[in-house]
């Protein structure tokens, strides 16, 4: 599998070369899978390719003093390459939790862990808020997911033999 063209491109002097990627998936990177992106990356000059799957359903739960669930943001390290993030919860400015349920937390599963796990559960969080379809100011998944998710939902409708659309914009 090749990447048809060069992602993230960072100026370095005069040269311009690939900058840090980031995968994402909705389940488990198979080992073929992860060695098939990180050669795909290697043929591009991506030095710095980092995997990372979210589960939907984290079995650990946070709990803090008082009624109010966890904040929105809190991260709990779980183990090495297991993180779970509350990408919904209270909010500190509003002081309350603006939701109607329960607040469960997505799993955060590095494959190759590269950095800080703070600063990959930020990420995420900062990918929770970008939905320009609804004014609510976070979300569960991140938005590459919740895309994908929405356009799934259209295509499974389409016969097998029928060419689909490859923008974005047709499935809004």
């Amino acid at each position: 599998m090749a990447i048809p063209h060069p992602v993230g491109l960072v100026v370095e002097g005069d040269v311009q070369v690939p900058g840090p990627a980031g995968l994402v998936l909705a389940t488990a990177f198979t080992d073929d899978e992860a060695g098939g992106f990180q050669d795909a990356a290697d043929e591009r000059f991506i030095d710095t390719l980092e995997m990372s799957w979210i589960t939907s359903s984290e079995g650990a739960a946070a709990f803090r003093p008082g009624d109010a669930p966890p904040l929105r943001g809190t991260l709990v390290t779980l183990g090495e390459r297991e993180l779970a993030l509350y990408a919904t919860g209270s909010i500190e400015f509003y002081r309350t939790y603006p939701g109607m349920y329960i607040p469960r937390p997505i799993g955060i599963r590095p494959v190759t862990p590269t950095r800080n796990p703070r600063e990959l559960a930020a990420e995420v969080l900062a990918l929770t808020k970008m939905n320009w379809n609804q004014t609510r100011l976070d979300g569960r998944l991140p938005v590459t997911l919740r895309t994908a998710n929405q356009v799934k939902s259209v295509l499974r409708f389409c016969p097998p033999d029928q060419a689909v659309a490859t923008r974005y914009a047709h499935y809004m």
